[in-house]
C-alpha cells in the first residue's frame, strides 16, 4: 500500500525512525491531491504552501527530539472550522469571502500536537444534508463510485481519507455527519459523548466563536484505522479553557474490556420507523458472526433497550426545533398553521417533524425530560451490555440527489421509496441521548460499495466502543483503498 494510505500511527513511527520526513509526506499528499482530486473534489480550500512550511518546522522539531502525538502528520479539516487566513463559508455563497482571523479551538489543538494541515474539506450548504455539495465549491463524489455521494456533512473529509489525502481529518456530527460519510466511504469515525470535545470556532461564518454547549451536535475524529481515532480523540478531548479553566483535566475511563471474548453486545438490525436494506443487514450479520466467533456474548433482543420509535420521534423533534428556531417570523407562522392542521392520529415521522418545528419552550422542556428518561434507560441497559451494533443509515451510498426541495426527496431501500430524512433515525439513536458511537467498515456490497456499522457505547465511556472497533478491525479487516 502506498504511503499516502498509511495510518497516522505508521507515519509517526516512520518519522521518528528517520525513515521519512514530514516534508516528503506532505509533498506526496499534495501531489496525490493535485493528481486525483479533480474527479472527487474533496479538498475545497487547499493550503499547500503553509502546509509545506509547517512540515519543514515539524522536521526541525523531530530532529530536536520533539515527540508530540501528531508531529509531522498531514491532516485535513472540515470547511466549517475556522482556520485563520482561510475562508469559512459553510457553503453559503454570501460568505465566500469571509476570512476568520483566529483558528477554531480544535484546529489549534491539531497544530499544537504537530499536525500539518493540508487544507479544508467540502460540506453541504449550511451543513444541512447527507451529501456534500454547494454553489461555491461544487459536488464531492464518492471515491468508490463517482456517481454516488460521499455523504454529509463531513463528506469531504471522508472522501479525502478514502482517497489518500492525509491520514486524519476532523468533522462534526448532529445527524450522522461523521458516521454517515464514514459508512459511505469505507473509513472510520467517532461521534464522541456529548460535551466531551469542545467545538468553539466551529461556527457559521461571521458568528462569534463562543464557548457554547451544543444541544445535540458534537465534533470528532475521522481516520482510516480504529487506533488512529483514539490517537486523534486524545488530542481533541478535554474541556474548553474558557469555560473550565486550565487546571481541569479530562480522565476518560479505560475500555471495559481488552478481549473480544469479554464483550457483551446487542445487534440491532430492525427499526420500527424504517426498514433496513439487505446490504446493510449483511454487514451487520458479518459483524455479529465475527463477534460470536471471537467469543463475545451476542444478543439480538433485550427488554432493557429504550423504545426505538419513541427515541426516533424525540430525536427528530429536538433536531428540527433547534434548526427552525431562527427562521423568519413569517416562515415560522406558516409552519404553525400547518402543524395546527395535523390530525392527532397522525404519528408519522413527517408529523413529528412538523410538530417539532413549532415547539414552544414548554414543549421543548417536556421533550428534554423525555430525553433524560431515555438516558436513564440507557444507563440500565449498559449495566448489562457493553455496546450496541446497528446501522448508520439503511443503505450504502446513494446516487447524487440535488433536489432543492429536501422534503420532496426519497431514499430507495431495496426498491421501495421512503422519505429522505427518515433515514436519520439510526444516527439519532446515539445522538439524542448523547452517547458515543464509532463508525467502522463492516462489508462491501456486490457492486463494491462500502458498508459501515456503528458501535454505540455508554456515556463518557468512549474508549469502550473504540476498543471494540480495534478488535473488530483485527478480526474482519478495516479500510481498503478504492480501486
Amino acid at each position: 500500500m502506498e504511503r499516502n494510505f498509511h495510518s497516522a500511527e505508521q507515519l509517526a513511527v516512520a518519522l521518528r525512525a528517520g525513515e521519512a520526513t514530514s516534508a516528503e509526506l506532505t509533498d506526496e499528499a499534495i501531489a496525490r491531491i493535485e493528481r486525483e482530486d479533480k474527479a472527487i473534489n474533496a479538498i475545497c480550500v487547499p493550503d499547500f504552501e503553509r502546509a509545506r512550511s509547517a512540515a519543514r518546522d515539524a522536521d526541525e522539531a523531530l530532529a530536536r527530539g520533539d515527540d508530540r502525538p501528531l508531529l509531522g502528520i498531514p491532516v485535513t479539516v472540515k470547511e466549517c472550522y475556522h482556520v485563520a487566513g482561510l475562508p469559512t463559508t459553510w457553503g453559503m455563497p454570501e460568505y465566500r469571502d469571509f476570512l476568520p482571523d483566529e483558528d477554531a479551538l480544535q484546529v489549534s489543538r491539531l497544530k499544537a500536537a504537530g499536525a500539518v494541515v493540508l487544507g479544508k474539506t467540502n460540506v453541504p450548504l449550511g451543513l444541512q444534508d447527507l451529501q456534500s455539495f454547494n454553489e461555491i465549491y461544487g459536488t464531492t463524489s464518492n471515491p468508490w463510485d463517482h456517481d454516488r455521494t460521499a455523504g454529509g456533512s463531513s463528506g469531504g473529509s471522508a472522501a479525502a481519507l478514502a482517497a489518500g489525502f492525509g491520514a486524519l481529518s476532523i468533522g462534526s456530527d448532529l445527524a450522522g455527519s461523521l458516521r454517515t460519510p464514514a459508512h459511505f466511504c469505507g473509513v472510520y469515525a467517532h461521534k464522541p459523548t456529548l460535551g466531551l470535545v469542545p467545538s468553539r470556532g466551529m461556527v457559521p461564518p461571521d458568528t462569534p466563536a463562543l464557548p457554547l454547549d451544543l444541544d445535540l451536535a458534537v465534533v470528532g475524529p475521522m481516520a482510516r484505522t480504529a487506533r488512529d481515532l483514539t490517537l486523534l480523540l486524545d488530542v481533541m478531548a478535554g474541556p474548553d479553557p474558557l469555560t473550565h479553566g486550565l487546571a481541569y483535566e479530562l480522565a476518560l475511563p479505560p475500555a471495559r474490556h481488552q478481549r473480544l471474548s469479554d464483550f457483551r453486545v446487542l445487534i440491532l438490525d430492525e427499526h420500527p420507523l424504517i426498514p433496513t436494506g439487505a446490504a446493510v443487514r449483511a454487514g451487520l450479520t458479518r459483524v455479529a458472526e465475527a463477534l460470536a466467533d471471537g467469543g463475545a456474548r451476542v444478543e439480538r433482543h433485550s427488554s432493557l433497550l429504550p423504545d426505538l420509535a419513541e427515541a426516533g420521534k424525540l430525536y427528530t423533534q429536538l433536531l428540527v426545533s433547534g434548526s427552525v428556531a431562527r427562521f423568519p417570523v413569517e416562515a415560522y407562522e406558516q409552519l404553525q398553521t400547518r402543524a395546527a392542521e395535523l390530525s392527532s392520529a397522525d404519528q408519522s415521522l413527517d408529523a413529528a417533524r412538523l410538530r417539532g418545528m413549532v415547539f414552544t419552550h414548554r414543549d421543548w422542556l417536556e421533550a428534554n425530560h423525555q430525553r433524560e428518561l431515555h438516558r436513564h434507560g440507557w444507563r440500565k441497559f449498559f449495566a448489562e451490555f457493553d455496546a450496541v451494533v446497528c446501522p448508520i443509515t439503511a443503505t450504502p451510498a446513494f446516487p447524487h440527489d440535488h433536489n432543492p426541495d429536501l422534503l420532496d426527496r426519497r431514499i430507495d431501500i431495496d426498491g421501495v421509496e421512503h422519505p429522505f430524512f427518515d433515514q436519520l433515525v439510526w444516527a439519532g439513536l446515539a445522538t439524542m441521548p448523547g452517547l458515543p458511537a464509532t463508525a467502522v467498515p463492516a462489508d462491501r456490497t456486490v457492486a463494491g460499495l462500502p458498508v459501515g456499522v456503528q458501535l454505540i457505547g455508554p456515556m463518557f465511556e468512549d474508549r469502550t466502543p473504540l476498543r471494540l472497533a480495534e478488535l473488530l478491525e483485527e478480526k474482519i479487516g478495516g479500510f481498503q483503498p478504492p480501486k
